[in-house]
């Protein structure tokens, strides 16, 4: 693959010359950048195909949540993607005259990071692309569409044409990040189900930002329903719904463009306008998100109005969720049936997600001036119930990811507080060599098994102690902060943590459980008090398809990667 190359130049690479690699990614967007950090992080030897001669340098996506910088940092990039962003950023729905009928203004950082956080898109991608030069076993094939794809029982034959004509590249699997045009869902031959919004919007974003306030500004004005958003590093966004006798042609026009600004700026033809475009909205979901070896992801598998920005964030949970199965599977560690679960876990929250955008749309949208003083009744009237006014500003409405089937294991009968299938969280913890750190950099991106008051060894038993050492797992006795430096029952597997914040005391207070299983991913897959932890790790191995102590796929490498030091991270 010595033609291929893996940096941002944007010169078209030559054709793939090697025969065979385990992945093929078919799409250098976000996500398939992220998916393919996360399999350089294991070593598995992955090709990123791209239609396209670079990356695309204009704002797409504009906000950022605090799953995706989790997942960011797990690939020791978070600190590369921190400086293009804007956190704890500001949402107000205004009325027509620019009142403020609601307010978005999330704190707090239960997964370590702000909940909100406008970004700027193509430096975010530069930095996902740049990174992939850290490993040997990834490369990018610029100006190369993928033509056709061809299943058998080990492998995909997958043809591309580039610059110098045709080539064959023979796969394990093949993930289809190609966007809503998806060439691998049409060759999968899945549904694309759902509906396309008959009303248009007009993108506008402009280099230096005419206004400067660092929030965002919803104008629920039934005359024009608009957007204005600050993006960071001096960049605004303005959308615009276009009516149904107005053009294309119209909202392409400088002079229209212009009198849509004129309200908003005082000097509208001054403006360093990047570009403008005119778009829908879509709902829509795949039939399917997996068949047999090749599989879907982000816009491929999904999309949604712009209104909750969670379109990339969306598309980020699919490769975070999809990323370590893929590892685990072609490097051995787990059978192709943990695959399975990448459907049955993602799908259910992605329509969540749909659903709650296209509800939103629907809320802002209305040009019928009745019904628009209806709803903003309404919600002024919400504002001031406490309870709403929480729910809303905290954004206690967004969908949290929570697993009922897939690569989990719930203890019967369940609890409707088990922690089972949810997102753990992440606080700031000390260990004896580090202080002021955040819990996953201890965890490491892999498996781990924590405890709290107990020493895992000793909880699991030996047998199930060796099955997840020999897994790459991490160990973790979670302790209070009094306790961090007594040393009678060190263990040399075990990594010991004291709870600075008192959060991890707080989050198993309520709780029965004590021991807790995380996959790679941060989602609790088993838990269940100390005395059933031997019972419990031997049915997550075999509903996870694990394989303790297996060999390993043929060309790939196992390492349980372990971020780079970060000594500026207790400076934050």
């Amino acid at each position: 693959m010595a033609a291929a190359s893996s940096g941002g130049t944007g010169v078209p690479a030559g054709p793939p010359e090697r025969g065979d690699t385990d992945v093929v990614i078919v799409g250098a967007g976000p996500v398939g950048l992220t998916l393919a950090n996360t399999l350089g992080l294991h070593g598995v030897r992955t090709l990123v195909v791209e239609q396209r001669d670079t990356l695309i340098d204009y704002p797409r996506g504009v906000g950022l949540d605090d799953e995706s910088l989790r997942g960011f940092q797990a690939l020791g990039l978070v600190d590369r993607v921190l400086p293009h962003t804007t956190p704890n950023q500001v949402l107000r729905f205004v009325d027509r005259r620019r009142r403020v009928l609601a307010e978005i203004a999330p704190t707090g950082d239960v997964y370590g990071w702000p909940r909100r956080n406008g970004f700027v898109q193509p430096m975010v991608d530069a930095e996902l692309h740049d990174a992939l030069g850290r490993f040997s076993c990834v490369d990018v094939a610029w100006s190369h569409r993928m033509e056709s794809c061809a299943q058998s029982d080990d492998g995909v034959t997958v043809e591309l044409n580039g610059p110098d004509g045709r080539s064959t590249v023979r796969a394990g699997w093949v993930i289809g990040c190609d966007g809503g045009r998806s060439a691998t869902r049409r060759q999968m031959d899945v549904s694309f189900d759902g509906t396309t919004s008959p009303t248009r919007w007009l993108v506008i974003d402009i280099r230096t930002d005419p206004l400067g306030r660092p929030n965002i500004d919803v104008g629920v004005d039934p005359r024009r329903p608009y957007v204005s958003v600050s993006i960071a590093h001096g960049i605004r966004r303005f959308e615009f719904m276009i009516h149904a006798d107005e053009t294309d042609e119209q909202a392409e026009d400088p002079q229209f463009v212009a009198r849509l600004l004129a309200p908003f700026v005082p000097h509208p033809e001054r403006l360093d306008v990047i570009r403008r475009r005119v778009y829908t909205h879509h709902s829509r979901i795949a039939g399917a998100f997996r068949q047999g070896r090749l599989l879907l992801a982000g816009d491929a598998a999904h999309l949604m109005p712009v209104w909750q920005g969670q379109g990339y964030n969306s598309g980020i949970r699919d490769a975070v969720n999809l990323g370590w199965k893929l590892a685990a599977v072609v490097t051995g560690r787990a059978g192709n049936a943990l695959l399975d679960s990448y459907d049955m876990e993602r799908r259910k929250h992605a329509k969540a997600m749909i659903d709650l955008s296209t509800m939103v749309g629907r809320v802002v949208s209305p040009t019928n001036r009745r019904i628009a003083a209806l709803r903003d009744r309404i919600v002024r009237a919400a504002s001031i119930v406490p309870g709403l006014k929480r729910y809303v500003v905290e954004m206690r409405f967004k969908p949290m990811p929570r697993y009922d089937t897939g690569a989990v294991v719930h203890c019967e009968p369940r609890r409707p507080d088990s922690p089972v299938g949810t997102l753990f969280i992440q606080p700031r913890v000390d260990t004896r060599e580090q202080e002021n750190v955040l819990l996953d950099d201890v965890l490491r991106p892999w498996f781990a098994v924590a405890c709290w008051n107990n020493n895992p060894r000793r909880v699991l038993g030996s047998e199930a102690f060796a099955q997840w050492k020999s897994l790459g797992a991490t160990f973790v006795a979670l302790r209070p902060q009094t306790q961090l430096h007594w040393a009678q029952e060190d263990d040399p597997d075990v990594v010991v943590v004291g709870d600075r914040t008192g959060r991890l005391k707080k989050w198993f207070d309520p709780r029965e459980e004590s021991v807790l299983f995380l996959r790679p991913d941060r989602v609790v897959a088993g838990a269940c008090i100390a005395q059933l932890a031997p019972e419990l790790s031997a049915s997550l191995i075999d509903a996870l398809s694990l394989n303790p102590g297996g060999t390993h796929a043929p060309g790939s490498v196992l390492h349980v990667p372990q971020p780079a030091a970060r000594p500026d991270r207790t400076a934050r």
